[in-house]
């Protein structure tokens, strides 16, 4: 309970120094004219904060999307980012005060609707798709095998390091261990179920790129986005003949503090000026997203955008 309190109480630190520097960010305006000061760039007035929380392998990208969608709205995108089914919990738990919040696939949605659940969310709209890849560091003694033998061979070899997430917290984890269990059955290795019951090789999503990068894992498994955002990008291969992905899933929260920002950042995320980002970042994205619930409670300005 003591660890639960100290890790709500550091988010909210970050949460909070997040907010006034998204803000200071948003209302800031560059002075220039004729040599000297008066002019400005015109940014859009700043008109406060949307709180989003959303799943960890968007972190990267939610950064670079903030600066854009500042600019051109005039709101501040504040993110935070964690395993979907831990932000799932937040939510309920009301450690955190959210608008919108995108998972990685429906479930931790779904763990939001209804009285039982504090009906935190009557729809949700998939916004778009990407891959589960193997991600592997060029510098691993294994990196030549995995480049010219299929992968399902390589990670059960003596000594490899290959890295997942928790299933419990985070549904990359759930589609990780899925690939391991049906590559098993698949090609008769129990040794490829071993590793998805193994908790020695379950690190935390916001840690997986970095332990990757460090050399302290020969690979891991990783979605489309962030092995794309990756700074350098992760170098990856497919589980070919396995084809798993995952969706992108959001919701504007009922009881949003920033209802008008959540839907200024919803139609903006799925308009064309997003589109390029996140279509660069390896992002496939649904035209139009794609709504599961109650599409009554879908705010109206979205129905051009959600189908």
């Amino acid at each position: 309970m003591e660890s639960r309190r100290m890790i709500a109480s550091t988010r909210f630190y970050r949460r909070a120094c997040g907010s006034a520097l998204a803000l200071l960010m948003a209302s800031a305006t560059v002075v220039v004219a004729d040599g000297g000061v008066g002019a400005s760039a015109h940014p859009a007035a700043s008109k406060g904060p949307v709180d989003v929380i959303a799943a960890g392998s968007l972190e990267t990208i939610l950064a670079k999307l903030a600066p854009s969608f500042a600019k051109e709205t005039g709101y501040s995108l504040v993110p935070t980012t964690n395993g979907a089914f831990a932000d799932a919990s937040e939510i309920k738990g009301e450690t955190v005060k959210e608008d919108v919040f995108i998972s990685a696939g429906p479930a931790p949605v779904q763990d939001l609707e209804g009285a039982k659940n504090g009906d935190w969310a009557s729809w949700y709209a998939q916004i778009g798709t990407t891959p589960l890849l193997v991600g592997y560091n060029p510098r691993s003694k294994f990196a030549h095998d995995l480049r010219t033998m299929p992968w399902y061979k390589v990670v059960v070899m003596k000594g490899f390091l290959l890295g997942r997430t928790d299933p419990a917290t985070d549904p990359k984890g759930v589609l990780a261990v899925a690939a391991l269990d049906d590559a098993a059955a698949k090609y008769h290795e129990p040794a490829l179920k071993t590793l998805g019951t193994e908790s020695s090789n379950v690190y935390t999503e916001d840690s997986l790129v970095g332990r990757l990068q460090a050399g302290q894992l020969d690979a891991g498994f990783f979605y489309g986005v962030e092995a794309t955002a990756a700074t350098p990008p992760l170098k990856t291969i497919t589980l070919a003949p396995l084809k798993l992905s995952a969706t992108y899933d959001l919701v504007i929260l009922n009881r949003a503090p920033h209802e008008a920002g959540a839907v200024a950042f919803t139609s903006w995320l799925l308009g064309p000026k997003a589109k390029a980002i996140l279509t660069a970042e390896g992002f496939t994205l649904d035209k139009p997203a794609k709504l599961t619930g109650n599409k009554s409670a879908v705010p109206r300005a979205l129905h051009s955008v959600i189908s």
